[in-house]
């Protein structure tokens, strides 16, 4: 732990930042220390992700002052922040998928050749080796980005951080495309970087790891500092009561398994990434998908909505194959599906909410070959008032909303299909405590309404609180499934991992 009155290497002094008529943050005050490991919590829009990015030279245009070392310091670009020691690991990925591993990782930092102009390609592949195997991270630094899944991207990220040996390391939702194995490595990293004495700034909205790693905890609402302690000050109550500004209701209890007929199944499917999965998937159940990284989950349900078609066994919907493979198909056929990168695969950013919720719906909202405007705004504003969306404006570009509300809008393109099986893959990754509880409500309810859903998530609590049964994945094949009764973290991380233990066997 950090010493009580450790100097501050910033100080932000009335920080404020607005968009246009919005206030993101307003009169910011506060302090990073050397050795120290300061969390910054709060739900989505509170303005966690708008400070990190104006100490990350991204929002050059705030008002009020920052010091870094006593010194006035005006962060107007990226540049400046990386030359005064300041790294910013991005919650939405800022990589270049064509490039290597290694060339992403010093992406502006490459290390010079011999001749003028050149890069030493061999010193930067070794340095970036060097760096993820300090994260404990099993990649090959020419791999090409492209290939590697959302989670390893992240650990990419976070390694390119690193590599900017920084005074000052800023982490935005860094565990969120990771495993639970991937994210307690970086948490052992941190606090090997705070006993170096760097000042970490950690954002997250996972309660658990910021009482793991943090000194001190600070809470945002709205835009403004509700307050700062040391991490003993704060026990959960008071820190999600801050975080909402309310007392939260009690998570809702997982819904009774109703078995009704099983409108989904999977003959001995096998593809890229998963082989000889058969399973069955009934109306109005939770379905869960366990698994470590790589273990298949996402290959499989982007197989079952035509995104990656699988190459052998047969999808059956109430007993009838589905013969083709296209996510038009799957659409019309009543499945809808929720990508894991939301950003790149469930959004065109610079759209606004409406015509991102309508997009897959274009067909049904229109009167001949013209969209029936009316229809489409009355259709969007009902499925996002579901959604929890109600107080986003429908016009909004999606690239201005929080990362929280960017999946509500995903999840509402999916629901305006009303479809009869939903698959969801990481649906509440980086989604704040109040959205979260919002998003499970309605899982639970579409359950109950005989929505068939299958849920593939690294969240075990939440698999655990949401799923009438849990099938685990290993290596592509399912190598247990756990009904409700018997399912456990212990269990399922047991067969997920090949633990040689009788608790790994089916229940």
């Amino acid at each position: 732990m950090t010493e009580q009155h450790a100097p501050p290497i910033v100080r932000l002094r009335g920080v404020r930042k607005s968009f246009g008529a919005t206030v993101a943050v307003q009169s910011i005050d506060l302090e990073l220390r050397a050795g120290e490991v300061h969390a910054w919590v709060g739900e989505n829009g509170a303005g966690k992700s708008t400070l990190a990015r104006i100490l990350g030279g991204l929002h050059g245009d705030y008002r009020g002052e920052i010091q870094l070392a006593g010194r006035a310091l005006r962060l107007s670009a990226p540049a400046v922040a990386v030359r005064a020691g300041i790294a910013l690991v991005h919650q939405e990925l800022s990589l270049v998928p064509e490039l290597s591993v290694a060339e992403n990782v010093f992406l502006g930092r490459e290390p010079r050749g011999r001749f003028p102009g050149s890069v030493d390609f061999g010193a930067m592949r070794q340095r970036a080796a060097a760096l993820l195997a300090e994260l404990g991270v099993e990649l090959r630094a020419g791999e090409k980005l492209a290939r590697l899944s959302p989670g390893e991207r992240q650990l990419v990220e976070i390694a390119k951080g690193l590599a900017r040996e920084a005074r000052v390391l800023i982490l935005d939702e860094p565990t969120s495309s990771l495993s639970k194995r991937e994210a307690e490595r970086l948490l052992a990293r941190v606090r090997e970087l705070r006993e170096r004495g760097l000042a970490l700034v950690y954002v997250s909205h996972r309660i658990e790891e910021i009482f793991s790693v943090a000194d001190r905890i600070s809470v945002l609402r709205d835009g403004r500092l509700v307050a700062t302690r040391a991490v003993g000050e704060w026990d959960e109550g008071s820190l999600l009561r801050a975080l909402v500004g309310r007392e939260l209701a009690r998570p809702a209890e997982r819904p009774r398994a109703v078995r009704g007929e099983a409108i989904l199944r999977t003959e001995e499917l096998g593809g890229d990434g998963f082989e000889g999965v058969s399973l069955s998937l009934h109306r109005g159940e939770l379905l869960g998908l366990a698994g470590l990284a790589g273990a298949g989950r996402s290959s499989l349900l982007r197989a079952l909505f035509g995104l990656a078609p699988a190459k052998r066994g047969r999808v059956l919907l109430r007993g009838v194959p589905l013969r083709s493979a296209r996510p038009a198909d799957a659409l019309r056929a009543g499945i809808a599906m929720v990508p894991e990168d939301r950003f790149h695969e469930g959004l065109i950013p610079e759209r606004s909410l409406r015509e991102n919720v309508a997009l897959a719906s274009l067909r049904e909202l229109s009167r001949g070959p013209f969209i029936d405007g009316t229809r489409e705004r009355e259709a969007v504003a009902a499925v996002a008032r579901r959604v929890g969306l109600e107080r986003s404006s429908s016009e909004t570009a999606v690239r201005r909303l929080s990362g929280g509300n960017q999946q509500k809008v995903v999840l509402a393109r999916a629901l305006l299909r009303e479809p009869q099986i939903l698959l969801l893959d990481e649906p509440t990754r980086g989604i704040d405590v109040g959205a979260k509880a919002e998003i499970h409500a309605r899982l639970l309810e579409l359950a109950r309404e005989g929505t068939a859903v299958l849920l593939a998530s690294s969240d075990l609590p939440e698999l655990l609180a949401l799923c009438d049964r849990i099938l685990v994945l290993r290596g592509g094949r399912v190598v247990a499934e756990l009904s409700r009764e018997a399912a456990s973290e212990e269990r399922v991380l047991a067969a997920a991992a090949s633990l040689p233990s009788e608790r790994a066997a089916v229940a």
